[in-house]
């Protein structure tokens, strides 16, 4: 019982490392797409967006290594599925 519950817990917090990586992609993408909007109507002729987009980039993906990378799982859609389905893999 007592590794169910270790499982449980371990699969929870891989979940939540996920979530909170989709988040932090879905922000870089929305701020991005905004700071590349209001570079191209204001100075074209200036391309300033590339920085934040390349140095914020690096850190989403530094962030999708530590998540995604080995030893990390696999991935599913809604936060209960996604711990049903890590607890499983790790009962096996």
């Amino acid at each position: 019982m007592m590794a169910k519950n270790e499982n449980y817990e371990q699969a929870k917090s891989r979940v939540e490392k996920r979530i909170g990586f989709m988040i932090h992609a879905g922000v870089y993408v929305l701020v991005n797409a905004g700071l590349i909007t209001l570079n191209l109507m204001r100075s074209p002729d200036k391309l300033w967006f590339i920085w934040p987009l390349g140095g914020w980039g690096l850190g989403v993906l530094f962030h999708a290594i530590k998540v995604f990378g080995p030893g990390s799982g696999g991935a599913s859609n809604w936060k209960e599925k996604m711990i049903e389905k890590e607890q499983s893999k790790l009962d096996e």
